[in-house]
């Protein structure tokens, strides 16, 4: 399986979606990481946002690529769309993770809107949540049983960012994966929106036995089931 994960910055995609990214590469998937704009025109101060990118993509085994844009100026045009069907297309990724579309910050919308239209045909779209997400409403979880430690030590990678004015806070980070998780039933996770899922079942390994769900991640995937009328909360499936 190929699994694209957008970011409108550096340290986006591992604050949103780090520990399904995690499981991605336990499984042996191959993981593509597309940031969209330039770190050497950040306006944090004192980031070295490229070189910690970087190391964190190398931590995870990622293939990283580039958008070009300047920090704060991503585009809602074709451009941005192009940029990420770019890579989309040349690297054939299966599963799609971005920005919630609900966000305080300009570039996070764009990025957003560049990357639900440039996935029209992808079936499987996740938004992952970062500080800034607005009326976030999660639907699908990943339970992160065993690896909450491993993302801190993957955002542990962009050192420039970990300071008290920076976005990073490690403390909110595990509050955050504590409260999805309670809302989970399970000890952390990770919460996902989503436009598009498709739930592929493959066939029953032998006659009269459960059919296993070909989810796109290693670790368990809990289905928020709350539209239903009846049934429990939460639906569970575990490979």
């Amino acid at each position: 399986m190929r699994v694209l994960a957008v970011g409108a910055h550096p340290a986006d995609v591992e604050l949103g979606c780090g520990g399904a990214l995690l499981a991605h590469r336990d499984r042996g998937d191959e993981i593509h990481i597309l940031v969209m704009t330039r770190p050497d025109r950040g306006l944090l101060p004192g980031s070295r946002g490229e070189a910690e990118q970087m190391l964190a993509a190398e931590q995870l085994g990622a293939m990283l690529h580039w958008g070009g844009f300047d920090d704060g100026a991503v585009p809602s045009t074709r451009e941005a769309v192009a940029a990420v069907e770019a890579v989309l297309v040349a690297c054939g990724c299966d599963v799609v993770y971005g920005h919630a579309p609900e966000d305080s910050h300009q570039d996070h919308r764009s990025t957003a809107q560049a990357t639900l239209a440039a996935a029209r045909r992808s079936r499987q779209l996740l938004w992952y949540e970062l500080p800034t997400s607005l009326h976030f409403d999660p639907a699908i979880f990943v339970d992160l049983e065993g690896r909450v430690g491993a993302k801190l030590e993957l955002l542990g990678a962009h050192r420039s960012q970990l300071d008290a004015d920076g976005p990073i806070d490690f403390g909110a980070v595990a509050g955050r994966a504590r409260h999805r998780g309670s809302q989970a039933r399970v000890a952390h996770a990770e919460a996902f929106e989503t436009h598009r899922f498709v739930w592929e079942l493959a066939p029953a390994a032998f006659p009269g036995r459960r059919a296993a769900a070909a989810l796109p991640f290693g670790a368990r995937v809990l289905i928020d089931r709350r539209q239903e009328p009846s049934g429990g909360a939460f639906g569970e499936v575990a490979p």
